[in-house]
């Protein structure tokens, strides 16, 4: 994926998030946590680490 392919994803969550009624401040922040979540996927796959996540019986 290249730098620009990015850009343009970004910039088109932000109209779709812009056109649903979020102001500048709310999708900002949404997209911030999206990059961070992509970003960590990329590295855990690149470091070829399995991170299992366990479920407390409690949410059973």
């Amino acid at each position: 994926m290249t730098p620009t392919s990015i850009i343009q994803k970004l910039w088109n969550y932000c109209s779709v998030l812009r056109d649903d009624g979020m102001s500048d401040g709310d999708y900002v922040a949404q997209l911030t946590y999206l990059l961070f979540l992509k970003t960590a996927d990329e590295r855990m796959r690149r470091a070829s680490l399995r991170i299992a996540f366990a479920i407390p019986q409690s949410f059973n």
